[in-house]
């Protein structure tokens, strides 16, 4: 038996991240920057994947696969189509108040679908807008320009509007209809958001709209810890590709002794010992073989090995302990879980890509896949499409794994930290660089 090198490990972990990145080569459109939701062809851009791309190119002139030339340009063209782009009401608007439609016609541009101004997927685009920001700090003009298009961006974005005269920000809003019945509350992948929102030097959120936002978390216990509970794996990742929470807390994870960083640790022990205690019987499942999330499911009419037939989902937000679950995994789960467990990470990826050689497209994990359903491989149902989001958190983990690249670029964000402060959060690296300053200053 071949035994296992860290040399090996790095060979492995080094060409999924970079097939992972050359999605956004091969989907993006370079006119304006605009990068498709999914790789199937004729989908519209998603703005969330636009805010992964960004950061990706950062990711890609660190480790050699695109010149910092062509990551200005390709920066700069996106930001000048944000910043530029028609704001308003009507139907080939990009946006509105400052925020943006979830999809947009990856030619023109304009709303696409039926689309909501959707407040988290501007939360992720300007994220992105804001580690390019910080990635390129030079004095030359070319780069004076990508930080004046992200101040424009960010600063236009009318947070205090969103919160339509409640106390927490709503999920979105649509020409016709106004703002969605949904509101961002209770644990999940808007810590960012909220951070975002406070630190806005133009339309700030007051700090209670944190507070009512952690007010409805859910706690729960696993093996005599206490976490905060999210089902679907992705929410514990991705306010995270951005903002390093290790040693930080805001008031709720400090009333337990925690952070969210450690709360994603104990997420993946969950999800694994899920995956190992298997009560759905799945086909598949085991401590190596997990990874509940949001993602695209198999249509309800396919058969199941067995004969059994309980019901499959299609697109859901799968999630762990409790559910639901109908045998589908996202696959790309183990491997964004670089920077918490490697041992998770390693371990799971490696067994996946051994259970099922012909998961990956192009090297890159599709959206989801569902060995209980009958096919001629022993994947069985496998999504037709890979995801822009997932393979750009893909690119973030593995960097901040790596080298903590993303993270400390936001460390140095005067908008993360103030964002971070209004919201409570006290301790670590916030703490850290406080007392730099003021050793500086004195």
């Amino acid at each position: 038996m071949l035994q296992r090198t860290e040399e090996t490990d790095a060979a492995l972990v080094d060409r999924l991240q970079q097939a992972a990145f050359n999605y956004f080569l091969k989907h993006s459109n370079p006119d304006n920057g605009l990068v498709a939701d999914t790789s199937v062809a004729n989908v519209p851009c998603s703005i969330a994947a636009v805010g992964f791309a960004l950061s990706s190119y950062t990711v890609a002139v660190e480790r050699g696969w695109m010149t910092r030339a062509d990551a200005i340009a390709r920066t700069t063209t996106t930001l000048c189509f944000f910043a530029n782009g028609h704001q308003g009401r009507e139907r080939h608007a990009i946006g509105y108040r400052g925020f943006f439609y979830h999809f947009l016609h990856m030619d023109t541009g304009h709303r696409a679908w039926n689309s909501e101004l959707s407040t988290i997927d501007t939360t992720l685009l300007v994220a992105g807008v804001l580690t390019a920001a910080a990635y390129f700090d030079g004095d030359d003009e070319a780069e004076t320009e990508i930080r004046r298009l992200a101040t424009l961006i960010y600063e236009r974005i009318d947070w205090h509007w969103a919160l339509n005269k409640g106390e927490t920000i709503c999920m979105g809003w649509k020409p016709s209809s106004g703002f969605l019945r949904w509101r961002w509350q209770g644990y999940d992948e808007a810590v960012l958001l909220y951070a975002l929102a406070l630190a806005s030097p133009t339309h700030p959120i007051p700090q209670s709209s944190y507070d009512a936002f952690t007010s409805s978390y859910s706690w729960m216990l696993f093996n005599e810890k206490c976490y905060l509970y999210a089902g679907p794996f992705f929410i514990h990742l991705f306010s995270h590709a951005w903002i390093d929470f290790r040693g930080i807390r805001d008031r709720p994870m400090a009333a337990r002794d925690s952070d969210y960083f450690r709360n994603t640790q104990i997420c993946i022990e969950v999800q694994r010992d899920y995956a190992e205690r298997n009560p759905g019987n799945f086909i598949g499942y085991s401590r190596d073989i997990w990874g509940l999330s949001a993602s695209d499911g198999p249509p309800p009419s396919r058969s199941r090995h067995g004969d059994r037939r309980p019901s499959v989902l299609g697109y859901a937000a799968r999630g762990a302990p409790l559910g639901p679950d109908d045998g589908t995994l996202a696959p790309w789960c183990a491997l964004a879980a670089l920077p918490y467990d490697r041992e998770a990470a390693i371990s799971g990826t490696r067994a996946l890509l051994q259970a099922y050689p012909d998961l990956c497209y192009e090297g890159r994990f599709p959206g989801g896949f569902n060995p209980s359903v009958k096919t001629a491989g022993p994947e069985g149902w496998v999504d037709d499409r890979c995801v822009g989001i997932d393979q750009g958190l893909l690119v973030m983990s593995i960097e901040n794994d790596r080298s903590d690249f993303i993270w400390s670029l936001m460390r140095k964000s005067d908008i993360i930290r103030t964002g971070l402060e209004r919201a409570g959060f006290t301790g670590g690296w916030l703490e850290d660089e406080a007392e730099d300053e003021e050793l500086k200053i004195a």
